[in-house]
């Protein structure tokens, strides 16, 4: 290395350059979320009507770092990049399905409960916990605070959507006395066992072990009472089917909007007159969300979504993951030698099956 010695005029001045860029880069980094300017007062000034207290969240937003890899995360989504096959083998190995059952095992007074509180089998819980952290053991390495604040007031497109999901994310720890700058998820903002973002959790929390405090950061009963909370909320139907399988031709048609993280709204009529069809004997008039998966020879994989599978999609909006949530609860299931039909169950009315 070349060392090279400046005059004493000049590193002096060049010292001080040095110095005043360092103090200007942090007085940027520290004011980068001041409470009191701009939009980040305005935060304050909403949270702190709804009874947070002020002196709380100016010191709690005080503590907020600007984070650029949260930025450069939220284009890298799985969802956005993969394809099926993909996508699912992620999610579906042998290790992952055996956790799951073991996991049930282990917490079943509550996966019983949930059932019977909600409708919501203990396999399609499990593989929510089991595609989001793996059963509580991947929960994410982001600061929540440094995650949201960023998002909220740096975002080009979304800033309003994770305004309110900061807002939300302090109320929850000043009245559950957390503090803020501890808590660690998702670059999203996502938290805990069931990965909830801060409204979901605020909405959808219980307390399900009964200990007083709504705890889905550590607490696996909390998280499995509020998931099944979280289904039953969005319309869950305890007993029906959540997709039949279909064939259909090796080309997508055309005029038929495949895989949309939607209420069903294609006919069985509309699919089979495309010549896609399933054996599950649905009247033409039910709706569906026709779904073409793409397998590893390139080869497409059809199947007819029902209101289930939509409900799942609410958690998160995309078809490979309620598709991947499915499949991984059906894996569950099988290696636990516990007979679910519910998973493709035929046409038959849901108060008739088991």
């Amino acid at each position: 290395m070349t060392v090279t010695t400046l005059p004493r005029g000049r590193r002096a001045l060049t010292l001080a350059l040095g110095s005043l860029m360092f103090w200007m880069a942090a007085g940027a980094s520290a004011a980068d979320f001041d409470p009191l300017h701009g939009e980040v007062k305005g935060l304050v000034d909403e949270v702190a009507e709804r009874g947070v207290d002020r002196a709380w969240l100016e010191d709690a937003l005080g503590r907020a770092e600007f984070r650029q890899e949260v930025l450069d995360a939220m284009s890298g989504a799985a969802e956005h990049r993969l394809v099926w096959h993909e996508y699912r083998d992620i999610f579906l190995g042998e290790a992952r399905i055996a956790e799951g059952a073991a996991f049930i095992d282990a917490h079943r007074e509550a996966f019983t409960r949930a059932e019977a509180a909600f409708g919501v089998p203990p396999e399609i819980i499990a593989a929510i916990l089991g595609v989001e952290t793996r059963y509580g053991e991947i929960t994410g390495d982001h600061r929540v605070l440094d995650s949201l604040s960023t998002l909220a007031f740096h975002h080009p497109r979304r800033g309003g959507f994770f305004r309110g999901e900061l807002a939300a994310f302090l109320e929850i720890a000043f009245r559950q006395d957390v503090a803020p700058d501890s808590i660690e998820g998702s670059y999203a903002g996502a938290m805990g066992y069931p990965q909830f973002i801060p409204t979901s959790y605020r909405a959808y929390a219980v307390d399900f072990d009964g200990d007083g405090h709504r705890n889905l950061w550590t607490d696996p009963v909390d998280a499995i009472g509020s998931i099944a909370n979280y289904f039953a909320e969005h319309r869950w139907q305890a007993g029906a089917p959540i997709y039949h399988e279909a064939e259909g031709p090796s080309e997508r048609p055309g005029g038929i909007t495949f895989n949309a993280a939607r209420p069903p709204s294609a006919t069985v009529g509309e699919l089979a007159a495309a010549g896609i069809e399933s054996d599950a004997g649905l009247p033409d008039g039910t709706e569906v969300v026709p779904l073409a998966l793409e397998r590893e020879d390139g080869s497409l994989q059809y199947r007819f979504g029902r209101d289930n599978f939509y409900v799942i999609t609410r958690y998160n909006h995309s078809h490979l993951y309620a598709m991947a949530v499915t499949e991984l609860a059906e894996a569950i299931a099988a290696a636990e030698g516990r007979q679910a039909d519910w998973f493709t169950a035929t046409a038959a009315d849901p108060e008739e099956r088991p």
